[in-house]
């Protein structure tokens, strides 16, 4: 399989806007051509990445855990980067690409409220105004992560439930509506690997590093390879960054998708288990969709897997069997939850929570000497009043 994956050539991606937008998109995509091949810049993000942000984050051997599966564990700790979650990797380049644009403006969507909360604080840090839409459920319920964004300077714009159910999909469509309004000033820092061409590429672009860090570090650590590398999978940023270095190696990947309460409950978030092949958020790719091809709510206990589609790239790998996804449950998620935080005393975020599941799961059939490597996304501080009843 290639490594580079053209969105605008293939199957699933492509520009699926209003032709507004086509415009801003063109000026995007010239822009990163040049910011990728800028010195300077790349050289910036590198000192940022590695002295603001904390990388590289470290590949721990959960010995605890371990023992407990079966098999050898690795953790990939994105939740010790700086803002608790891999959202910073790709902010950080967004955020650089904005200024040497010379827009004056940052607005973004966010579910869980990582990826606006790390978009608020980069706007700190350059100094730009930032606008997150947010929809109203997930702000009652990642109240955290608010509180953060607001201290960072950002306004926090509430999606109410007129626009659907006031979660992840409904701050995207707001923000998209917003963009259309404010081109000329306003940078779409967009958090996940979807939306249109050149979005996949760009954030996939910024999220490799947690997959070239994990290479480096199980070669020093095991000298080999592992048997799978396991991430959770909404948008799938944290997962294709996990992934892309392994495509050509002969390393399982596995996606744990938002089976919420049970895949044939209709209340669930897995997009490419249960979805078909739509048009979402300016691309194609899988989604959940009823017969006439309109898009259904998704659901998940975790508000950063409540998004009924998923990144192209995750779509093109499922078809191709490069990657395999399966549902985890809420339950499932949760236990793995507990389990994580009593075995070896980190809280992982639930969304994190559904790729320990997956790994319970997957260890029955290893050996002991078999290598698993989950990417833990993000930490579960935003999480502790949601599941607080259920500890």
């Amino acid at each position: 399989m290639p490594k580079y994956f053209p969105y605008n050539t293939v199957n699933y991606g492509g520009q699926y806007v209003p032709e507004t937008l086509m415009p801003a998109l063109y000026e995007l995509e010239e822009a990163y051509e040049r910011f990728k091949r800028d010195e300077k810049l790349q050289t910036e993000l590198q000192h940022l990445l590695h002295e603001y942000a904390g990388r590289p984050t470290p590949l721990y051997h959960a010995r605890n855990l371990s023992e407990k599966l079966g098999c050898k564990i690795y953790l990939k700790r994105e939740d010790l980067l700086h803002g608790g979650a891999h959202k910073t990797n790709n902010v950080l380049g967004q955020a650089l690409l904005a200024r040497f644009m010379g827009k004056t403006r940052l607005i973004a969507e966010t579910g869980a409220g990582m990826h606006g909360a790390a978009t608020a604080m980069m706007g700190a840090f350059f100094n730009i105004k930032t606008v997150v839409y947010m929809g109203v459920e997930d702000i009652a319920r990642q109240k955290l992560n608010v509180l953060k964004m607001k201290l960072y300077g950002a306004i926090v714009h509430p999606v109410e439930i007129r626009a659907g159910v006031g979660s992840l999909k409904d701050a995207i469509n707001e923000a998209l509506r917003d963009w259309v309004t404010n081109v000329r000033d306003t940078y779409y820092l967009f958090g996940t690997v979807a939306g249109p061409h050149p979005y996949p590429t760009m954030v996939r672009d910024f999220q490799r590093v947690i997959g070239q860090e994990i290479k480096e570090q199980i070669f020093a650590h095991e000298n080999r390879l592992p048997k799978a590398v396991i991430a959770c999978v909404g948008g799938g940023s944290n997962a294709i960054g996990a992934f892309y270095e392994f495509l050509d190696d002969d390393v399982e990947l596995l996606g744990a998708e938002a089976g919420g309460q049970g895949i044939h409950s209709g209340k669930h978030g897995a997009a490419i288990t249960a979805g078909r092949d739509a048009i979402l958020h300016g691309s194609l790719s899988k989604a959940l969709t009823d017969d006439d091809g309109q898009i259904h709510e998704a659901y998940s206990i975790s508000a950063g897997l409540d998004y009924p589609g998923v990144g192209p790239e995750h779509a093109y790998l499922a078809e191709t069997g490069r990657a395999t996804y399966y549902p985890v449950t809420d339950a499932q998620a949760i236990d793995a939850f507990k389990l994580l935080s009593k075995t070896e005393g980190i809280i992982p975020a639930l969304e994190s929570a559904h790729a320990i599941a997956l790994a319970i799961e997957y260890a029955k059939q290893c050996e002991a000497d078999d290598i698993l490597i989950i990417n833990v996304s993000g930490r579960g501080d935003k999480d502790l009043e949601q599941v607080e009843e259920l500890i």
